[in-house]
């Protein structure tokens, strides 16, 4: 099988998607850049971007794909006590810049991180164009938690969250869910499966799955909302 294609610095022009070794799952291509039109590029393609700081920028297509449908959020009980019970404040799109600091901020678990600079800097400007959205989690006027991504047609590819208190990101999440069932949008995207999106109810499909899928949702029109008011949980 052959590698991942390197892509030029300046016009760089995306593979097949389909077109991915099989170790790593998923690796498409290396290099590029990061511009609002790379960047969309890429997401129009169901492709993403995910480097840490010293390498080059990697772009990857995942074999399988981790999936949250509008309305299939799992909300447990629990949960559902703590929404009610703590005076949450949610925004979008007021915060981005600090949602995306905060989400490139070492984890307990790790101390490196794949959101660079550069990262930020690109995001934030497709933030600034239209493209990409935050969720914000306020408590006492407090940031706690939040989560951005980027919109495409009707989907809405996520790209990281966080919480400094006990489930402030699972709030985010609840809010996007409401949102998105809300203006229209039929999937959102959470890239790779891990044990906090599969507590919500992401499921895996294959990425024949996610491509046919994402093929049809990226024509519709879904408008993002300028606020949450209307969205109730």
């Amino acid at each position: 099988m052959a590698g991942p294609v390197l892509l030029d610095s300046e016009r760089p022009v995306f593979p097949d998607p389909e077109s991915t070794l099989g170790t790593p799952d998923g690796l498409l291509a290396i290099g590029g850049n990061l511009s609002t039109d790379t960047l969309l590029s890429a997401y129009s393609c169901g492709i993403f971007p995910w480097y840490e700081s010293g390498q080059p920028i990697l772009w990857w297509s995942p074999g399988t794909r981790a999936v949250i449908y509008p309305n299939k959020l799992v909300v447990s009980r629990s949960l559902r006590k703590v929404l009610r019970q703590t005076a949450w404040q949610i925004t979008t799109n007021q915060a981005f810049h600090a949602v995306i600091r905060a989400c490139a901020a070492p984890r307990a678990y790790s101390d490196g991180t794949w959101i660079t600079e550069q990262m930020i800097k690109s995001y934030c400007k497709l933030n600034h164009e239209g493209h990409a959205h935050s969720i914000e989690v306020w408590l006492n006027q407090e940031l706690v938690g939040g989560l951005y991504g980027v919109a495409v047609g009707g989907v809405f590819c996520g790209e990281s969250m966080f919480s400094t208190v006990s489930n402030a990101s699972k709030v985010a999440m609840i809010y996007l869910d409401k949102l998105c069932q809300q203006r229209g949008f039929e999937l959102i995207d959470c890239q790779l499966p891990n044990p906090h999106l599969q507590s919500l109810g992401a499921q895996t499909i294959t990425r024949a799955q996610f491509l046919l899928q994402f093929s049809q949702l990226k024509k519709k029109q879904c408008r993002w909302p300028d606020t949450l008011d209307s969205i109730t949980v």
